[in-house]
């Protein structure tokens, strides 16, 4: 028999807020993150805007680390302000984009002369994959003994490491679990190889306008970067110790079609198993969910099958039901969108609102769903689904369970 998984923490680093109390601020007023790219020259590229991290302090040469680490600082910290700490031995399960490195960058390190600053980090980089550095500053610094999950799953990668680890806890094959995502793939070769697949939008001159999913305007996803990392444990174990329940994770859908590289399939075979499955481990009946984040990522292609894979599995609910786009706000995340908009389903259910969908001003008659175009709207909800459906065909689900909603 499962156990009943709370949430205890939350972290986030995002480009609309490096806490979560300012990130949840900024998506209920509908701020935009979209901003020309200043982290590196990208004048000769088609597109020059992205979500980037307003981040001013040092940060490491591997962006999305830095990312990582504050989001599980936070996530930590809130789940241990009881006075108390998680029972048991901590697993991490992380999801997480490849590093890109430049042929000067190489160039360097081979010659000597490279800038890196002098940590054990730093020195280590060239052992190691990214994904291994940062699994292992993450598990070193929280104490996370047990084998670490690294899920490199593209853009599902931030929701199948939540999920996995909801698995693990919810089975007895872990104590808790520290689970999220994290990426930044603003630079030059992350930029400039989706403006050779045309993914990008063009939308240079218009930069808070141009992430514009399910507009009949759009033209393709904004690039962003950011992380999000939850805490994950046993309710019983939660309420035992003190610790606040934030929210309540109680199911998890995933499904590989295979159909494409870069397109979904066209009529949402992925998809639909993911959010199906999803449902079927809650228990719950289609129109018990109240709330659907979506993939949402203003892609023409995206869109349009997100929209028909809805209508499928939620048949005339799908209507009635409001469904947001983070991405709207914040750009695509990548590694990290899954995980940053979980915390964005559990901000909103907590809080008894939706946020909006940004830039929705000619709706596309092939999606034809409840979006909440450009304002946030007030709706007390028991149960949200916030769904990731990835290049290659890599699809995920995960439904919250508001922590009063038992």
């Amino acid at each position: 028999m499962k156990q009943r998984v709370a949430i205890t923490g939350l972290g986030v680093v995002s480009p609309i807020g490096l806490t979560v109390e300012a990130f949840a601020q900024n998506l209920s007023k509908g701020v935009s993150g979209i901003r020309p790219i200043s982290v590196f020259d990208a004048s000769t590229l088609p597109s020059r805007i992205a979500g980037e991290v307003p981040w001013t302090d040092p940060i490491a040469r591997d962006r999305k680390q830095t990312f990582a680490i504050e989001a599980a600082r936070q996530a930590m910290a809130q789940a241990t302000a009881c006075g108390s700490w998680p029972a048991g031995i901590g697993t991490l399960s992380l999801g997480i984009g490849l590093e890109l490195f430049s042929l000067d960058d190489m160039a360097e390190l081979g010659a000597g002369r490279g800038q890196l600053p002098d940590s054990i980090a730093a020195r280590l980089t060239f052992l190691q994959t990214p994904s291994d550095l940062c699994a292992h500053t993450l598990a070193h610094q929280h104490g996370l003994t047990a084998p670490p999950r690294v899920h490199v799953s593209a853009c599902a990668a931030g929701t199948d490491a939540i999920g996995a680890g909801y698995r693990l806890v919810a089975t007895g094959r872990s104590d808790w679990v520290l689970a999220g995502g994290a990426d930044s793939m603003i630079n030059p070769l992350g930029v400039g190889g989706f403006c050779k697949l045309s993914a990008l939008s063009r939308r240079n001159s218009e930069p808070v306008a141009a992430s514009r999913p399910f507009d009949r305007g759009r033209d393709g996803f904004v690039l962003g970067e950011g992380a999000a990392m939850l805490v994950l444990e046993p309710l019983d174990n939660a309420l035992r110790r003190g610790a606040e329940i934030l929210a309540e994770l109680c199911g998890y859908g995933n499904s590989f079609d295979a159909f494409g590289i870069s397109e979904p399939h066209p009529e949402g075979r992925g998809a639909v198993q993911a959010m199906e499955r999803a449902l079927a481990d809650a228990g719950l009946r289609p129109e018990q969910v109240d709330v659907i984040n979506s993939h949402g990522t203003g892609t023409p292609k995206n869109d349009v099958v997100e929209t028909l894979a809805i209508k499928r599995v939620f048949s005339d609910h799908a209507r009635r039901m409001p469904v947001c786009a983070t991405k709207s706000m914040i750009g695509h995340l990548i590694s990290a969108a899954g995980a940053v908009e979980a915390v964005a389903s559990i901000v909103g259910l907590r809080g008894g609102w939706v946020h909006p969908t940004l830039n929705l001003d000619d709706p596309d008659p092939a999606c034809d769903l409840n979006y909440v175009p450009r304002e946030s709207r007030e709706w007390p909800a028991a149960f949200v689904m916030s769904n990731s459906f990835a290049f290659g065909g890599q699809n995920a689900s995960v439904i919250f369970r508001r922590a009063d909603a038992a």
